[in-house]
């Protein structure tokens, strides 16, 4: 019986990817990747003028995507006074595109089988130690119960190992399972209304399939952006040791159709600025071909991880102060992104970046273990989870400690419903004008959220914003949309759910 699985899932593996779907982007048989280019561009930019960073920053301020050698400038900077007018108008840029709010999700892990054998990571075929463990259906559909019930996420990041029972057919199925349930709460229900995933590179067809089922924003990893690096890394004879397939998956995401795709580095892999040049370039290739960039980049660091030593012996882990920076300059590159600030990171570390206004996203209550959420554990259990995660707390916390720090969360997913998304998103952000629309609908969807799941503390803290909020947007929007939205308001505490602009 062994063997014979053994068999399929070889078969399997022969079968995932398609060379001319990764032929048909590349020029000169090359990728948008040059490792030598990225390093040169790092040696001709060192010691840059102070007159010359200031020059980029206006540039970052208009929401134009950085050019390497501006990137590159950044990277090199050594003067601590010309970094704090880094991170000074890193902030005013998110404030321009994205205003106060934080969007919060948490993450649902549907499977920890995989085929692939990365030395870094908890999950890879060879670690015996994790217990291995697929959702059925009806399990996936427990976990979207809390967290849209008890809980009240809207949006969740869906999460997969690469294998055959956890392939594009299991994924489509998860996806319509989770936006099925509907759960009463106190004043309302709680829904999920947006599903991001985070899977394996797929073909073109596969990823058609998971659109039309509704599939947000498509997420993948390029993990390091070295070539020589990802070649040791990703062991020859597995599906993730081909460089293109996974350098290009977002390239036939959006051939496919879907509307927004998200890039990501794990930081620690290799050199952090090689990294955040490798992030550009990926963003400047998508734009090029498809008018757009990445809807989000998100910047996780190494973390341990069971029976996992390469965490530990690696040469490339990035300080806290180094964090900081590398996130500044990511987001001045690619202004009109968002960004993604994960629970990977201690408590302390999430309070000092988001309080840095640099950051749009967060998630909270977050738990990795496969079906962690219905089965309620409370520690982490390494042998379930794919590493260790640093802020365990719940999203009635976070929340309460965002409106402490003057931010609003929103749980909008309006946008994507309204066509807000692609290439008709991107004009809206660079020009700010998505802010405003984001801002209404934060106010609506954060007063559903604390009147069904805050605690009273979180509640008084909230509304305070919210008071905050309102008055702002009276002074901001036409009298027709502010009459709307206090119409809306009403509507929402009188139990009404999802209304939106």
């Amino acid at each position: 019986m062994k063997a014979l699985l053994a068999k399929e899932e070889k078969s399997w593996i022969d079968s995932v990817i398609k060379e001319e779907e990764i032929e048909k982007y590349m020029e000169s048989e090359r990728d948008f990747i040059n490792d030598e280019e990225i390093k040169e561009k790092l040696r001709q930019n060192q010691n840059p003028e102070p007159s010359r960073i200031r020059d980029i920053l206006q540039k970052s301020l208009s929401i134009e995507t950085l050019l390497p050698d501006e990137t590159a400038a950044l990277l090199n900077l050594k003067d601590p006074e010309l970094w704090q007018e880094v991170f000074d108008i890193a902030a005013k840029v998110k404030k321009k595109v994205y205003d106060n709010r934080i969007v919060t999700f948490a993450p649902l892990y549907c499977g920890n089988l995989c085929v692939n054998n990365c030395v870094y990571c908890g999950f890879r075929r060879d670690n015996h130690v994790i217990k291995r463990r697929v959702l059925t259906l009806e399990e996936v559909r427990k976990e979207a119960e809390v967290l849209a019930g008890e809980i009240g996420h809207k949006r969740l990041i869906v999460v997969y190992g690469e294998h055959p029972m956890t392939g594009a057919h299991y994924i489509r199925d998860t996806i319509e399972t989770i936006y099925s349930v509907k759960v009463k709460t106190k004043n309302g229900y709680g829904q999920i209304r947006r599903v991001n995933v985070n899977a394996a590179p797929m073909s073109i067809d596969e990823l058609k399939m998971l659109k039309e089922v509704g599939i947000g924003t498509y997420q993948v990893f390029q993990e390091t952006y070295h070539h020589d690096t990802y070649t040791k890394l990703h062991p020859k004879g597995t599906i993730k040791h081909h460089y293109q397939w996974r350098l290009y998956c977002h390239h036939r995401a959006l051939e496919a159709g879907v509307d927004d795709v998200a890039l990501g580095v794990l930081f620690g892999l290799y050199d952090w600025r090689f990294e955040v040049m490798g992030l550009l370039y990926h963003s400047r290739d998508l734009e090029k071909h498809f008018g757009i960039g990445p809807h989000t980049i998100s910047f996780p660091r190494l973390e341990p991880a069971a029976n996992t030593p390469f965490v530990q012996e690696t040469k490339y882990k990035v300080s806290d102060e180094d964090f900081k920076k590398l996130i500044a300059v990511i987001r001045l590159s690619v202004p009109y992104t968002g960004m993604i600030l994960t629970a990977r990171e201690p408590a302390h570390i999430r309070r000092e970046i988001i309080a840095s206004g640099m950051v749009t996203q967060t998630d909270a209550s977050t738990k990795i273990g496969i079906g962690a959420y219905s089965d309620r554990y409370t520690s982490q259990e390494l042998e379930r989870q794919q590493f260790e995660i640093g802020d365990p707390r719940s999203l009635d916390e976070v929340i309460r400690e965002l409106a402490e720090m003057g931010f609003i969360t929103s749980f909008c997913t309006a946008g994507y419903r309204c066509g807000r998304t692609g290439d008709r998103i991107m004009t809206l952000l660079k020009t700010g004008k998505e802010a405003v629309f984001c801002k209404l609908n934060a106010v609506l969807t954060f007063r559903e959220w604390l009147d069904d799941f805050a605690s009273e503390e979180t509640k008084k803290a909230g509304e305070r914003v919210i008071q905050k909020e309102l008055e702002e947007l009276k002074a901001r929007v036409p009298h027709k949309v502010y009459n709307k939205l206090i119409e809306y308001y009403g509507r929402i505490k009188n139990g009404e759910r999802d209304l939106y602009f």
